[in-house]
Formats: structure tokens, sequence, C-alpha cells
């Protein structure tokens, strides 16, 4: 196939979040008052130093955490790339095409793109990044290509996948972290050294690299969209502590960072710009149907009705946010109306569920969770009165993961879901069997046969929201995820920094500039 099949060309579909959640959505709260120079005058020239987070590898193929996209889009590229709205558009690709079965699609490269140590980046070498994580035993990508069956480099410009079944969600799965190019020459030579050193062919390129203290990057000349992209240089930071993020920011250690909804109005008075900007972040609680108490269906929706969701996001987020009990927030074309009301804070119902379940007197459990306080001291109180007696326990952050997802040890987490580029995978990481988030490792057969038809509807039939939210209200009724509330990037910044584009699903900084 060197030409272009006939048949559905993606680059005219509808965006992939539907209405309301784009660039007019996102809120810019004004700064309060002239403060002069005190907060933009000491900004370094062409330098933009973001408080977010460090990635947990810097290759996509081994990296376990969803979060790590923002990050990991910095110094890699991939075929599409998603707009503010979450739509797939080209980027490493200047457009794609479906055969008229959608049994495979076509991707034409751009020419003369390299990787950032100069490396040709062809089709031979997209071939080779894909295949390894489609083939890797170890790849946590593998299990969001299991209907990619072939990939194949017809000439140095054209990449041909073949796919098992009709599966029109590739240029939206390929935007994310599961479609980012390594450079082959890396992983040929010294694998495990991407983990710290990535080989991309993004934005960015890592100049130098502090394990849980930053990352210094640099604008990469050779990427293929170098004119939109400002800033000379980019630092990395981990997430700053809520009591001193706006300390950080005004003393110019940040020029950029993450901050909770409590330093909402501390960050405006000292004169910074905040922006909320709409994500696909949900909290949620992630339950172990193969530890006890969740063993018993009642006990799990005795859970779900028990919790008072108004009350932590109003707590917890300062009313950043919206109460939601599904995975995908409203305005998102995934999100189910029907669902919107479904666990209704019950403490009536909750007691009866348990009791049906033989536990007439409350039940026992431990609640495990990487924050010490704050939600899960709030959720234990709520809990409580409900007859659900919980025990906090606190594991390091940095070991979550393993605990948590691979060694499928805990009974109930406290985590976030960041969302994913398209929304099968989204319920592959939440529902499916070897889905990162379903640390029960079970899902209903009739689950399966819903996303599966979600894959095989072009995104621009009529039919798809219909059948995407079908398989939503399905997985929130015969799932045990108990999701709580949205949660919006809040992003504050320097007056010496531009405004930050409001990307909903991944955050990226084409056009900022920074004095």
């Amino acid at each position: 196939m060197n030409a272009l099949p006939e048949g559905r060309s993606t680059l005219a579909r509808r965006s992939f979040l539907g209405l309301g959640l784009g660039t007019g959505a996102a809120l810019l709260l004004a700064a309060c008052g002239d403060t002069g120079d005190a907060v933009g005058g000491s900004g370094s020239s062409g330098t933009v130093r973001w408080g977010w987070a460090l990635p947990t590898s810097w290759d996509p193929v081994f990296s376990s955490a969803g979060w790590d996209v923002h990050a990991l889009s910095l110094v890699y590229a991939g075929l599409t790339k998603l707009d503010e709205q979450g739509a797939a558009v080209p980027a490493l690709a200047t457009g794609w095409s479906y055969a008229p079965d959608g049994t495979s699609v076509t991707f034409k490269l751009r020419p003369g793109l390299t990787f950032d140590d100069g490396t040709p980046l062809d089709a031979a070498a997209v071939k080779k990044s894909l295949d390894r994580g489609r083939t890797d035993p170890k790849s946590l990508v593998a299990p969001q290509l299991v209907h990619l069956k072939e990939v194949s480099a017809p000439d140095p410009g054209t990449v041909v996948l073949q796919l098992t079944q009709p599966d029109y969600q590739f240029p939206n799965l390929l935007a994310g972290k599961t479609g980012l190019i390594v450079n082959p020459k890396a992983f040929e030579t010294d694998a495990a050294g991407i983990a710290t050193k990535p080989a991309g062919a993004g934005p960015f390129s890592l100049v130098s690299y502090t394990q849980n203290s930053k990352a210094v990057l640099r604008r990469n000349t050779g990427y293929w969209d170098a004119a939109s992209i400002k800033l000379e240089n980019f630092e990395l930071h981990p997430l700053p502590d809520a009591a001193t993020v706006v300390a950080g920011l005004q003393s110019g250690q940040y020029d950029v960072a993450q901050i909770p909804g409590s330093q909402v109005a501390a960050a405006k008075a000292a004169g910074l710009e905040v922006q909320v900007i709409p994500s696909l972040v949900v909290a949620v609680l992630d339950v172990n149907l193969g530890k006890a108490p969740f063993d018993q269906p009642e006990v799990v929706e005795a859970l779900k009705y028990a919790i008072d969701r108004e009350a932590l996001v109003k707590t917890q987020q300062f009313g950043f946010g919206e109460v939601n009990y599904q995975p995908f927030p409203k305005g998102y074309v995934g999100h189910d109306p029907g669902s919107e009301d479904l666990y209704r804070y019950d403490p009536a119902k909750a007691r009866e569920l348990l009791a049906k379940a033989g536990h007439p007197n409350g039940v026992d459990l431990t609640i495990t969770t990487s924050a010490a306080q704050g939600l899960p001291e709030q959720l234990q109180a709520q809990l409580k009165e409900v007859g659900i007696r919980t025990t906090i326990e606190v594991v390091p952050a940095a070991q979550a993961t393993q605990i948590v997802y691979i060694q499928h040890s805990k009974a109930l987490f406290t985590d976030q879901f960041a969302g994913r580029d398209s929304a099968p995978q989204a319920f592959q990481v939440l529902f499916g069997e070897q889905g990162l988030m379903n640390p029960g490792r079970t899902t209903p057969p009739e689950l399966k046969e819903a996303v599966e038809k979600v894959s095989r509807i072009p995104l621009d039939s009529p039919d798809y929201p219909k059948v995407l939210q079908a398989a939503t209200a399905l997985a929130v009724r015969t799932m045990p995820n108990v999701f709580l509330y949205s949660v919006p990037r809040l992003l504050a910044r320097r007056r010496s920094v531009s405004q930050i584009p409001a990307f909903t699903v991944v955050q990226r900084f084409e056009g900022v500039t920074a004095s």
C-alpha cells in the first residue's frame, strides 16, 4: 500500500471530546491588582520552570503512570497529537487514511524527519518503535495495541498498520504514550538507559536529569514544528508542596506550577495569573474484587452510596471540579447522561446493602493511600457514618504502582485517573483484565463486547456517541471503581510567562513565551 487507500480520512472527524471542553471552556482568573515587577521582573529569558511531576520513566514503553504523558510529550513525538479539544491531528505524519473495511490504516510521514541526535526518523524507525511497544514482554503499552497485527514500511515515508479487526481509534491512541516514537538506535544499544535518558524527536531535548529533582531541557531545533516552540529552555520539577508553591512562584524557583484549589486565592493575591483548564483527570477509589470484603457485590455497591461527593469537592477541591460517578467529565463524548446521579449519597441505602451482605453491624477495611491527609481522612469520617470502619495505610507514592497494581495486594486505594487519548484505551486501563487500575483483574464479558463495538465504529459516525455512552453506562454499573469528582488542571504562572494553551488531554507549550 504505497498510496493512501480509499476510505475514510480521519482528518475531518469531529473533536473526540465533543462539545463543551474546548479552548473557550478554560477559565482565566485574572490577577488581582498591579504588582509591577514584584512577580515578573526576575524571570529568566526564554526559559520556563514547570512545577509539575517527573515521569516514572523516560521510556514511554515502561512508563507506569498515565500522568507521565505530559512530561514525555516534551521530548517525544508521535505520528499524531491531540489538539486543544482532544481530536487527533497530524504530527510526525502529515495525514492518514483507513481502508474501506477499517482493518488497516496508512500514515504518510513528513519528509526529512530526525530524532534529536540527528538519526533519521523514517518509516523503518517508526515500525521498530511500534513493534517494541507491541511485543516487548514487559511493555506497559502492549495491552493498548492488541488490535495491531503488523506494522510495515513499504517505503521510507509510508507506515501501514494492519489490524486484527476494524479499529478506528488508532489516530487517537497513537497521540499518547502508546504512540510516542523512540529512537531505535537507543533501544538497540542501551534499552535500559532510556529510563533516564529519553531518545525522541519532541519539541525539547534532555540536557541533564537528576532523579527526584529536575530535568533540564533545551529546544530541539530539528523538531518537525520547531517554529511554534518559542522557549529556548525548559525545566521540569516535581510537584511543589502546597504550602510553598506560591512562594516558589514569587521567588522565581518556578515560572509555572500546578497548584491545588486551596492555593488559588493566595496565588491571585500574590499577583500571579491562574488558569483553570478542564482535564480528563478524575479522583477515584480503586477496588480489588479479589480481596474481602469486596468479593461481595453488595459491599462494593454500599461503598458507592456511602460517599458524599459534593462534600469532597467542597473540601478537597475548594469548589474546583464537579461531582462525577463515571470516568469521563461532562462535555466529553463518552459521558453518559444516564449515569450522572447513579450513586448519589444515600447512607441509609449503604447500610441496607451492608446488612444484605451479612454485615448488619458494619465492616472493617483498610484505605491504602499515598497521601496521609486530606481525602483519606474525609473518606474515613464519611464511611464511619454508615458502619464502614477504616484504617488508613500510607504507602510511598513511588511504590504505589508496584504495590497496588503489580502485586495486587491491596483492597482499596485512593487514586486519580489521568484520562487517555482514546476512550477504549481508558476502558482498558480502568476495566481491562490487564488494566493497571483494575487490581482485581476481572472484566465482565458484556463489557468487553461493548468496548470492542466502540472501536469498530468510525469517530464521525452518528452512532459513535450512543455506542460509547452505552459502554460507559455498563462499566460504571458492573465494575467496582468508585469515581468521585473531576479534577481540573490549575496552573499558576508568573506574569513573565504568556498564557498557557488550554489542552484538555495533554498539556502542550506551543506558542508560549517567557521574558
